[in-house]
């Protein structure tokens, strides 16, 4: 969660990261609901990977601004079927 009252900043932020620590997946989910999203090959709004190694869980809890939360994969695969309408 991104603590924030920017109103065009996504104040959820969902990343599949790898093992080696690179982005694969991102989700941005806004206040009004709607949310953008990247992969590898697409993206949509302005949502792109990150280009750097992602931080740890203690690294973006130390940033008083964030909240996270890891959640299992299977939730992930839900948060991305809706971002996506279901095209995978």
């Amino acid at each position: 969660m991104w603590h924030h009252d920017f109103a065009d900043e996504p104040v959820l932020l969902y990343s599949e990261v790898a093992d080696n620590g690179v982005e694969t997946r991102t989700i941005e989910t806004y206040r009004d609901g709607h949310s953008d999203y990247a992969d590898v090959t697409r993206s949509t709004g302005s949502t792109v990977l990150s280009q750097s190694i992602m931080p740890s869980k203690e690294e973006i809890d130390d940033q008083h601004e964030f909240t996270s939360v890891e959640i299992p994969p299977e939730e992930f695969e839900q948060v991305w079927s809706r971002a996506t309408g279901g095209d995978g």
